[in-house]
């Protein structure tokens, strides 16, 4: 396990760029193009980047990013 520490200037650097990745994210699951094995690695590293933007982001703003568990069906469409 590593710690960091951060100035509040960093933090919302961070909030800044995590936010921007989970957004990324959540509209290239919705693309049809993309691969059922790229989309899987893509759940992975979502669940990753969500976890660190959790440690720092309100829940209310944690609550735009949570995503539903019924998207498995968009796969094997």
């Amino acid at each position: 396990m590593l710690g960091f520490l951060f100035n509040a200037k960093e933090v919302q650097e961070l909030e800044y760029l995590l936010k921007r990745e989970l957004e990324e994210m959540l509209l290239d699951f919705g693309d049809k193009r993309i691969d059922y094995l790229v989309k899987r690695a893509m759940e992975e590293r979502y669940s990753i980047i969500f976890r660190m933007y959790a440690r720092i982001a309100s829940p209310n703003e944690l609550s735009k990013y949570v995503r539903r568990r019924n998207s498995q069906k968009e796969y094997f469409t």
